[in-house]
């Protein structure tokens, strides 16, 4: 139950600064879903209540941001564009009115690499029947190692850490070429890599490609802050079936899911 003037207000504002940021055309996608938040996802992000949640995702192709520019964009006032064209209100504005639908909104970027805006807002449980939010069940442990690619060392960390506290052994790359690195040096030993789709120096297809001409059967799991939609537009995913989360990702979630690639035939 949200009021519509105000959505409408937040989604203009971040169709707005897609257009802006796509200047020689490009993709906007406006995706959908329901999710559930549970204790160790906001344990992990530290942010959320748990319960139901509708998320809304707007997604561009377009310039994206840097990490310092990232940290300001809901501070007012606070602009990129030039002078005349952005008053530096619109994300605060988008800020304010996701925290008064009791909200969360974050948002992934890279330099040239397009942004995902993710908004959750709670879903209203009717009265007359009330629903408990549905928990994944708890995860399967492993002792199979995992290399883990990721250049976000906070997310790497966060997920070696899980892994770890589950039974697996982790091997951390930095980038693209460090991941081709530990795999050569380890290949003997690695069962599956955890590739992050966008790394400097090499992509994570690129990395999946490469480890693929050493051990054809390698079992991989792609994860981006961007929508799955996004990542099949660049071409990552091109066959049905490849392996993808999302960030950010629930810690159980993250679990079952490798405990599934890692089982799979």
């Amino acid at each position: 139950m949200a009021d519509s003037m105000q959505m409408d207000q937040v989604l203009m504002n971040l169709v707005s600064n897609a257009r802006d940021a796509m200047p020689n055309e490009g993709l906007l996608t406006i995706a959908t879903e329901t999710v559930a938040l549970d204790d160790k996802f906001i344990a992990a992000h530290g942010y959320g209540t748990p319960g139901m949640y509708a998320l809304l995702s707007v997604t561009d192709t377009g310039t994206g941001m840097d990490e310092k520019t990232r940290e300001r964009i809901f501070e007012p006032f606070f602009t990129t564009k030039e002078i005349g064209k952005g008053t530096g209100l619109g994300l605060a504005l988008v800020y304010g009115i996701v925290k008064q639908h009791e909200g969360y909104i974050t948002v992934y970027s890279e330099p040239g690499e397009g942004t995902t805006f993710n908004i959750y807002l709670p879903l209203i449980q009717a009265a007359a029947r009330e629903l408990k939010p549905r928990m994944p069940a708890i995860p399967i442990e492993g002792s199979e190692t995992v290399l883990v690619a990721e250049d976000d060392a906070t997310v790497r960390k966060l997920i070696s850490s899980m892994l770890e506290e589950f039974g697996y052994t982790v091997i951390e790359a930095a980038d693209g070429n460090e991941a081709i690195q530990k795999f050569m040096e380890n290949k003997e030993r690695v069962q599956l890599v955890i590739l992050d789709v966008i790394m400097p120096h090499k992509s994570g297809k690129t990395v999946y490609d490469e480890i693929g001409k050493v051990s054809p059967a390698m079992k991989a799991l792609f994860m981006s802050g961007y929508t799955v939609y996004m990542v099949k537009e660049k071409g990552v995913i091109e066959e049905e079936g490849t392996n993808f989360l999302s960030k950010p990702v629930s810690p159980s979630e993250l679990l079952r899911k490798v405990r599934e690639v890692l089982d799979k035939a």
